[in-house]
């Protein structure tokens, strides 16, 4: 199977990267329902958790809330999305980035998200191919994604993304997709504790918390993914974009007093790495090597 989707790559490549690019625009349609409702939830189940904890009556509000329902509509007039207004960035296009029903602006980062998707996993199969790699890639890809825009609205890195990413990375490498399980595992560990040991010793000079356990997490999974030989350079890299991104925000006017999350930059790190990271190596070993 694999084979017959290489051939089929290699002969007509134009075609499946325009497949590939339809795929992850509708996967990035689904990202941004993740994005708005995903904190939702969780801010919903801690506060049922915490009336429970206090002996309150649980919150009256029974109606389901998901990723499947509500139906999405719009927050200014509550009007229902049709499926034909819901075409990954067409009908962005197509309705001026406007309600149909009350002409409400909507927001260019709906199909800027689902168009980054799309071309992200456009390049992941360009370089992987598709095969059981490329798949591993895509789906990381996808959680990064997620996981990014989440914490930079919110400052946080949901659970729920981070830890069954790990799991899956550790999965995945059981049967050597992308690196063998012993790398992947001291990956996962490695990960976790670089960034937890960099904390507690932040915290112990200054006293302040540098960055959340999310964090740990995320790199513990971008380890479980493509083991522990490429967290030097993630962490690397991470430092080096979010020196960029941070540098060109507060230039640009971004309020100082809003915290930048680490987050985005790990999970731009992490791409980068999954795609390129041993070019990057290799180079850098040549840049510095002793002649």
């Amino acid at each position: 199977m694999t084979e017959y989707l290489a051939a089929l790559q290699a002969a007509y490549p134009i075609l499946v990267y325009a497949i590939v690019l339809m795929f992850g625009m509708i996967f990035g349609s689904f990202l941004n329902v993740v994005i708005h409702r995903l904190p939702v939830m969780m801010e919903r189940d801690w506060q049922a958790q915490a009336r429970e904890v206090l002996g309150q009556e649980p919150s009256l509000a029974t109606e389901p809330y998901n990723l499947v329902v509500p139906r999405s509509a719009c927050p200014g007039c509550g009007r229902q999305i049709k499926a034909i207004e819901n075409i990954p960035v067409v009908s962005y296009l197509f309705l001026r980035g406007r309600c149909a029903g009350c002409g409400m602006h909507i927001s260019a980062r709906y199909p800027a998200v689902e168009l980054a998707t799309g071309i992200l996993f456009v390049l992941v199969v360009a370089k992987l191919g598709l095969t059981p790699a490329g798949l591993a890639g895509v789906t990381l890809t996808f959680a990064l994604i997620g996981a990014s825009m989440i914490d930079y609205d919110h400052q946080l890195i949901p659970d729920d993304i981070s830890l069954p990413l790990m799991w899956l990375g550790l999965i995945v490498n059981y049967f050597d997709v992308i690196v063998g399980f012993r790398d992947a595992f001291w990956g996962a560990v490695a990960g976790y504790l670089c960034l937890w040991t960099v904390y507690q010793a932040f915290k112990l000079v200054t006293g302040k918390e540098g960055m959340g356990y999310g964090d740990f997490k995320l790199l513990a999974a971008l380890g479980a993914f493509m083991g522990w030989q490429m967290l030097p350079l993630i962490v690397i890299l991470s430092s080096f974009v979010g020196a960029i991104i941070g540098g060109a925000l507060i230039v640009f006017g971004r309020d100082r007093s809003h915290p930048i999350p680490f987050g985005p930059y790990l999970a731009i790190a992490g791409f980068i790495a999954l795609l390129w990271g041993h070019e990057l190596t290799t180079t850098w070993l040549q840049f510095t090597a002793v002649k």
